[in-house]
């Protein structure tokens, strides 16, 4: 029995100093950080396009450049969670390089 209880004692008292050897976590970044890049809201051709959609101005933009709203595509919900970039392989030629090149500047054009 005493070795029930000491075994015990010994666990209890070798807790804390555990405990105490376990490294804090890091501090959570403060928001508005000044190391966050200035490029983390940046609208690309790598921006799921319902993300740009959602954008009143990348919205317009796309609708200026592609000359039809996106959203009245047919494949649109099946294209919405991917970028320009992942649809042009399957878009069988309609997005052309020079078409992802003027959405592109269309996209870095906006403030």
């Amino acid at each position: 029995m005493k070795l029930i209880v000491c075994a015990a004692l010994f666990s209890l008292s070798a807790a804390p100093a555990l405990a105490q050897q376990a490294p804090a976590p890091a501090p959570a970044p403060a928001s508005g950080d000044a190391a966050a890049p200035a490029t983390a809201g940046a609208l690309t051709l790598d921006t799921p396009i319902e993300t740009l959609v959602a954008n009143p101005k990348a919205k317009a933009a796309l609708d200026q450049v592609l000359q039809t709203d996106i959203t009245a595509n047919p494949f649109y919900d099946q294209i919405k969670a991917m970028s320009f970039n992942q649809v042009q392989p399957l878009s069988n030629g309609q997005l052309s390089d020079e078409l992802l090149k003027k959405i592109g500047e269309a996209l870095a054009a906006i403030k």
